[in-house]
């Protein structure tokens, strides 16, 4: 790296984000990036893709796997998300994804991997064992954001080391071919309230796809019924809802539920308990019932009709991937003539 400030970008402010194809989506995910998604498209270019790619890091079923990619498809649109206005493509029908990828995988080094914390913690102390598409994946991860030069990347905590290495990625590749200022330094877009929901069975672990119990989480698929026997079952403790915030520390259950009504309601928590302050449970879960089903049910119908059209679902798919395609297309052709490759 240099120490030289990087040249700055000319290009197209543009937004780009994608969610993994492995497991149903939850609330954590509607609140956390699916709500922000169709927020970001009215502001710049967004380009959301399905991350199919990234999901075969780890063994995925076939038939399963092609049918996820559409769940994600039809959640994404269930969230406002407007194919007439953003990109939404599957990963996999950008070939370019993967060649630039490559091109990434020989700028960046192996000491920027080693320190990814993600690999640690997903490869545990058999890391000898996972695929080497699990270590590589923040290098294709780099590669889906750079590729379309997006400058700007929603991200959660988990997921800054990654935009971090994007962004040293970028500024050696333009450093090391001379190029100044091809390549953007993607800045992040930080998640805003309900980026952490907690799982309903355990208030100090993040809601979760992969998490074993169905009722850890309130599914983006889940009825009015499901969804308010999740809430009914949620683990709670004995005491009532105190009147200020910092009352709740060390209450991680409560402190999640009122997290989730309040972004749920666009409102504060501390406005939350102002209304409930003193009331125990018993109340305050068939009043977050009720305002779930009301935020969620509209989602999970609409999704259901999509699911039950996957014709249509592939229709947008196939207009979103040759835009992504066209758009990839010179970037890619360029990288190409300034690494030397013939053609």
């Amino acid at each position: 790296m240099t120490d030289q400030a990087p040249a700055p970008y000319a290009g197209p402010t543009r937004v780009i984000s994608g969610v993994q194809s492995s497991g149903a989506l939850h609330l954590g995910n509607y609140l956390g990036a699916l709500v922000k998604f169709a927020r970001l498209q009215h502001e710049m270019e967004t380009f959301i893709f399905v991350a199919d790619m990234h999901s075969i890091t780890v063994w995925q079923e076939p038939a399963k796997l092609a049918a996820q990619t559409r769940e994600i498809a039809a959640a994404y649109l269930s969230a406002g998300l407007d194919p007439k206005v953003a990109t939404i493509f599957p990963q996999s029908a950008v070939p370019a994804h993967a060649q630039l990828a490559w091109i990434f995988n020989c700028t960046a080094r192996l000491g920027w991997l080693d320190r990814m914390t993600q690999f640690k913690e997903k490869a545990g102390k058999h890391k000898e064992r996972e695929s080497v598409g699990l270590y590589t994946y923040p290098v294709l991860q780099a590669a889906d954001i750079l590729l379309y030069k997006a400058t700007h990347v929603p991200v959660g905590d988990d997921q800054k080391q990654h935009l971090e290495l994007t962004r040293d990625i970028a500024g050696k590749f333009n450093h090391d071919y001379g190029v100044p200022g091809f390549f953007p330094l993607p800045e992040p877009v930080i998640q805003g309230p309900g980026a952490r929901i907690m799982s309903l069975r355990d208030g100090k672990v993040k809601m979760s796809k992969s998490d074993p119990s169905d009722y850890s989480r309130l599914n983006l698929t889940d009825d009015a019924d499901a969804i308010a026997q999740k809430i009914r079952k949620a683990r709670t403790d004995p005491d009532p809802l105190p009147e200020k915030l910092e009352d709740l520390e060390g209450r991680p259950e409560a402190q999640n539920l009122v997290s989730i009504y309040a972004a749920l309601s666009g409102r504060t928590s501390e406005q939350v308990l102002a209304e409930f302050a003193g009331q125990g449970f018993g109340a305050f879960k068939p009043a977050l019932a009720d305002l779930a089903v009301s935020v969620l049910g509209p989602v999970s119908d609409t999704m259901r009709r999509y699911l039950a059209d996957p014709a249509e679902i592939d229709r947008i798919f196939a207009a979103g991937a040759e835009r992504a395609r066209d758009e990839a297309a010179p970037v890619l052709a360029e990288v190409k003539k300034i690494v030397g490759f013939w053609g």
